[in-house]
């Protein structure tokens, strides 16, 4: 079995936790190799000297799964990588939070039953985003999260209407909307006020961000449906569209921002049995 092993340097200290688990998986009997899973700056971290990292292209070649080390964003992005070779995620938490993690850092010794094949596949639901100008798709990506329309820091709010194969929804002025995917419902979707929801069920939710009217509220829509988002007037204004917090993508006022349930799943591996709600409970701190 190949593992492929992706450590954060600004999380993971002198990589001694993804050094951890390469003993630990290595003494298993799993072939393992390191990828970091972005460039980084020269100066900006100290990174073990002694080991060998291989481009993530190279790495993913006949691997069988990645173990990744971070918080929540870096598993994020790891399972989309992964995702496009068809090989399964295991998250280390080593962030605040990590909702997406299934191991803690004083866990790594259970890494020993992935070699055995003692391990579970989750798949997760996408979101497939493209930005509509004037008939034409001039942007597209994939979500596992979710997709957030912002305003611009300029303390103005946005209009946006929001529709569900072509039926008005609601029609919302604030700060923005998230659409999320059920484990981007722990993300910024929970933080505006959105519901929870258990991460391997199948539903958008529309949650308004900071809305102007009281009666505003957060929708869970059936898989199927596919959502457009089209911007109000902008005059003097800005809004922006971030896919999984990535790069914001500026958009106009004659835009439609269109989201629809991907065929593409993500697959994250599972070695304990822990319910999502006792995760909930512990990460909020309720135990």
């Amino acid at each position: 079995m190949k593992i492929v092993l992706s450590p954060n340097p600004y999380r993971d200290k002198g990589l001694k936790a993804a050094q951890t688990a390469q003993r630990v998986l290595n003494q298993a009997g799993a072939e393992t190799c390191m990828a970091l899973p972005f460039e980084l700056e020269r100066g900006s971290v100290e990174v073990p000297g002694h080991l060998k990292f291989f481009p993530m292209e190279e790495a993913f070649r006949k691997a069988d799964l990645l173990v990744c080390f971070g918080g929540d964003g870096t598993i994020l992005h790891a399972a989309k990588d992964a995702q496009l070779h068809g090989i399964p995620v295991l998250g280390v938490n080593l962030g605040s939070v990590g909702f997406m993690a299934e191991l803690e850092v004083d866990q790594l010794n259970l890494l020993a039953r992935l070699p055995e094949g003692k391990y579970q596949q989750e798949e997760r639901m996408m979101l497939d985003v493209a930005v509509r100008r004037e008939g034409r798709i001039i942007f597209r990506d994939t979500a596992l999260n979710d997709a957030v329309i912002t305003k611009g820091a300029v303390a103005r709010i946005i209009d946006l209407d929001v529709k569900a194969d072509g039926v008005l929804v609601g029609r919302f002025s604030g700060d923005g909307v998230v659409v999320s995917t059920p484990t981007g419902s722990t993300a910024y979707s929970m933080s505006a006020g959105g519901p929870i929801v258990e991460p391997t069920a199948e539903n958008l939710m529309v949650t308004p961000i900071c809305p102007h009217a009281l009666h505003a509220r957060s929708y869970v829509l059936d898989r199927n449906r596919a959502v457009a988002v089209k911007m109000g007037k902008l005059t003097r204004k800005t809004a922006y569209l971030s896919v999984d917090g990535g790069k914001a993508f500026r958009l106009g006022g004659s835009d439609q921002v269109e989201l629809r349930r991907s065929e593409a799943k993500a697959r994250l591996a599972r070695l304990t049995s822990r319910s999502f709600y006792a995760v909930l409970n512990q990460k909020l701190g309720r135990t």
